[in-house]
């Protein structure tokens, strides 16, 4: 396949009238397909559904500890249910907090706490002059509008084949007092499916930050998301390894079951220091006198241990592999040696990663819409919704149909193509 950058602008020409003809030809299909989102297809939500008979009329609703599920009590989460979130989180579950259906928004409430009354007695963020976060980019557009809302600065930090510039890290905490955090998705990272590394992890616990209120803002959201059994990637405990290094209380851990069983109804946690947690609690023992009790037991009589959830998962990792595999093989049937895009491979995860050409990515997405494909507006996985380069897209195979992917794939590849040739056009004729 002959490389764009390499043909004359007559035969520019007749391959960009090809490709506007073919096209048109999927105009003509009236396609409307979204894959603007990470969201499970209806089949995924399906192997959960026995969830919904295992707490009958005449279930006990009797947590292990004697606390009646449907009442008041147990503010911090059923033990049974702590115990089964600490095993898909990798900690003790002593360290943990269960909430709601959310994660996303427990860290909301995080950054709201310590906007308004700081962090473990440091000055509330409201107070000070300046406040700024580390945002490891391409990252989880919904991370950045957290911050955003507060009117915290947010920094880039370039995401890496092994997770973030840790050089650039280090130096930016080591050396600002006013950089409180920093944004992860340390697993089949969003969007690019890429895990940090044993040596990037190891060198996030032994960071020196200026601020002693800095907090590492640890997403696991994909920890148990797999696409194989035999490819996966394993990623170093951050709490047990910030409590080696001498800093206990500098991360905070996330994780949910919003992807695992219904994503409107999952459960929610935190795991951090003891110290981390007595913090947490002055503002939780406010906020809510519990969360749903009987959402978490009902996770624990359907999944009873990790073993059930590992088997579920598997079962997710069926349905998600033949859409993520499609895509990739489209790609490099369509794009492969053309030198116009690249885009990630990851082992698990929700998402793919797809890089154009520079100032090339909106028009692309522009063109697939037009066309009936709907994707994340380009440059979402950047603070501010602005990618500097204009080329970074996200790709969300999870939702649609196998077919449905086949058909949004070659769209996009079509609409790649279409605008890098017409950028290598002007190019020449500038």
């Amino acid at each position: 396949m002959q490389k764009y950058s390499e043909m004359t602008k007559e035969e520019l020409n007749a391959e960009y009238a090809l490709l506007k003809q073919q096209y048109k030809e999927f105009q003509y299909k009236a396609l409307s397909l979204d894959m603007s989102r990470g969201k499970p297809s209806p089949e995924q939500l399906d192997l959960s559904m026995g969830m919904m008979d295992v707490l009958g009329p005449q279930a006990d609703m009797t947590g292990e500890d004697g606390v009646d599920c449907r009442n008041y009590g147990d503010l911090e989460g059923i033990p049974e249910c702590k115990e089964l979130l600490a095993d898909i989180m990798e900690v003790n579950p002593d360290n943990i907090i269960i909430y709601g259906n959310s994660s996303l928004n427990v860290m909301f409430d995080f950054i709201s706490r310590s906007y308004t009354h700081g962090v473990m007695g440091s000055t509330p963020w409201c107070k000070l002059p300046s406040v700024k976060f580390l945002c490891v980019v391409p990252g989880y557009d919904r991370h950045f509008k957290i911050t955003e809302y507060f009117g915290i600065e947010m920094i880039n930090v370039p995401m890496l084949e092994t997770g973030p510039d840790m050089d650039m890290v280090e130096q930016l905490v080591s050396s600002d007092d006013s950089i409180k955090g920093i944004w992860c998705v340390p697993k089949y990272s969003n969007p690019t499916g890429n895990s940090y590394d044993d040596e990037t992890v190891r060198r996030f616990a032994r960071l020196k930050p200026a601020a002693a209120d800095f907090r590492i803002y640890w997403d696991n959201a994909y920890t148990v998301h797999h696409l194989y059994d035999h490819h996966q990637d394993h990623l170093i405990e951050i709490l047990a390894e910030c409590k080696r290094a001498g800093n206990p209380d500098m991360v905070y851990k996330f994780a949910s079951t919003s992807k695992i069983t219904f994503s409107g109804s999952g459960i929610a946690a935190c795991a951090a220091s003891l110290n981390n947690l007595e913090d947490i609690r002055k503002q939780l023992s406010i906020q809510t006198i519990g969360h749903d009790k009987v959402n978490q037991l009902r996770h624990v009589r359907f999944f009873k241990d990790i073993h059930g959830v590992v088997e579920h998962m598997r079962k997710h990792a069926d349905i998600l592999r033949p859409k993520f595999e499609a895509v990739e093989n489209i790609f490099e049937e369509e794009l492969g040696g053309l030198e116009i895009g690249t885009w990630t491979k990851p082992n698990g995860g929700y998402f793919i990663s797809f890089d154009s050409l520079p100032g090339c990515a909106k028009e692309i997405v522009a063109r697939a819409k037009k066309a009936g494909v709907k994707l994340t507006p380009a440059g979402a996985a950047f603070p501010y919704g602005k990618d500097p380069e204009d080329k970074n897209i996200r790709i969300a195979p999870s939702y649609p149909s196998l077919q449905e992917i086949e058909q949004a794939a070659r769209l996009f590849t079509l609409c790649v193509k279409l605008v890098s040739v017409k950028k290598f056009l002007e190019e020449k004729e500038a």
